[in-house]
């Protein structure tokens, strides 16, 4: 997998190379077992809320054929918001893949 397949933007947060490893390990596995996802782009921003458990975002936009597919969450620690977007992306891109075999 190529880097310049992931593209990060930070809103509000400090760029980070243990955060950016991280999630190109777990996109890594998007991108070899779902070989039509062309790119993906890779938000982090956090928000002010009451909560401990929320606040930092991580949200995740993957380019592929048919409509893009987006997946969002907000947890205490950007790690844990990775891990369930890429959650929520799997189960999309398996979906997809369904509907692609019956073509």
């Amino acid at each position: 997998m190529t880097t310049d397949k992931i593209i990060f933007e930070y809103h509000d947060v400090s760029a980070s190379t243990t955060l950016e490893a991280y999630t190109k390990e777990k996109l890594g596995n998007i991108f070899n077992k779902f070989d039509f996802v062309i790119r993906a782009n890779v938000f982090f921003k956090t928000e002010n809320t009451s909560s401990n458990n929320t606040g930092m975002k991580c949200g995740i936009r993957l380019s592929a054929p048919g409509p893009r597919l987006f997946a969002e969450s907000s947890h205490g620690t950007f790690r844990e918001a990775i891990a369930e977007t890429i959650e929520e992306l799997t189960r999309q891109l398996k979906k997809r893949k369904e509907i692609m075999k019956t073509y």
